[in-house]
């Protein structure tokens, strides 16, 4: 019963992640060019539908271990500046890696490879960071619960009322960011509590340090995943069947490099921080996210 419920939720988030065109970079692009916040505020959003979970699961007694979070380290900012170069390099952040295999862009499947290389290679030069000991947040045991579940209800039938009205449009197989956002928050939230937190950089970042042996059914996940996404791009006629050309496999291995590297010292990819650091608070999260999204939008003005 976990294990069909857990591939079902892998498979949901990846064509949640497809359909929704969900990425940092996209986002960034968005609000430099175009001074518009939508796709920035639904992937902020999606730690909201986090923290909210968070909230209901304790009220229920549902909520698994929360891990440990790291000590706040100039290594978060470093980490995070080479997270953003790296997605700026590869033209997608974790989210976007996934969002572009879906759509058959399959020069993107040389990003995860180059972060397997870039994790294991540094990972060896640097012990991992220490755990923090720290208690669950006060805003977990004390919010009402009960107010928390209303505002997410009528949150929830807005979202589905929006994308029903939006039927009528061009691309009526897309959903709205934060549509998608929602299913990614939720998705992760049950699969939490299936198999505890499962992000898929942390699952690369564990291939890479040896530890596939122990992954267990959240190693199972990962091709679920990106199962999801192809068929989220496949089922839209989204799939480009381009043959990938040697630079741009260079070019997404090099930003797979980058964001490895980054994973290691941050610790953790962009998509473990916003699901799980930024919710709990945890100070090296948000520093790594502002300093990623600021190096993307920087590196995004000055190309242009």
């Amino acid at each position: 019963m976990i294990l069909a419920a857990s591939f079902a939720l892998a498979l949901l988030m990846g064509f949640a992640i497809q359909r929704g065109s969900t990425c940092m970079v996209a986002a960034m692009e968005e609000l430099v060019q175009k001074r518009s916040w939508s796709r920035a505020s639904a992937l902020l959003e999606t730690s909201l539908w986090v923290v909210g979970g968070f909230v209901l699961l304790r009220a229920f007694d549902l909520l698994p271990q929360v891990p440990m979070g790291r000590p706040l380290h100039w290594h978060a900012a470093v980490g995070g500046a080479l997270l953003g170069l790296g997605a700026f390099v590869n033209g997608g952040c974790a989210f976007g890696v996934v969002a572009r295999i879906g759509s058959g862009q399959w020069a993107w499947l040389a990003t995860p490879i180059g972060f397997l290389l870039g994790f294991a290679i540094i990972a060896r030069w640097m012990g991992a960071a220490p755990d923090m000991p720290v208690e669950l947040p006060t805003w977990l045991l004390d919010a009402p619960a009960a107010l928390i579940a209303a505002v997410m209800a009528a949150r929830i039938a807005w979202l589905l009322w929006r994308q029903l009205s939006n039927r009528g449009s061009q691309d009526q197989r897309a959903w709205s960011a934060h549509l998608a956002t929602l299913v990614i928050g939720m998705t992760f939230l049950l699969l939490f509590v299936c198999v505890g937190a499962w992000a898929y950089t942390d699952i690369l970042a564990e291939l890479a340090t040896g530890h596939f042996m122990v992954l267990g059914l959240r190693g199972l996940l990962l091709p679920a995943l990106f199962a999801g996404a192809l068929y989220g791009g496949w089922s839209a006629g989204r799939w480009q069947h381009q043959r990938p050309s040697l630079g741009l496999v260079l070019r997404c291995l090099c930003g797979g490099l980058l964001m490895g590297v980054g994973a290691v010292l941050v610790p953790g990819g962009n998509d473990s921080l916003i699901l799980f650091g930024l919710p709990l608070l945890w100070p090296n999260a948000w520093l790594a996210i502002v300093t990623m999204c600021a190096v993307v939008a920087l590196a995004i003005r000055f190309h242009r």
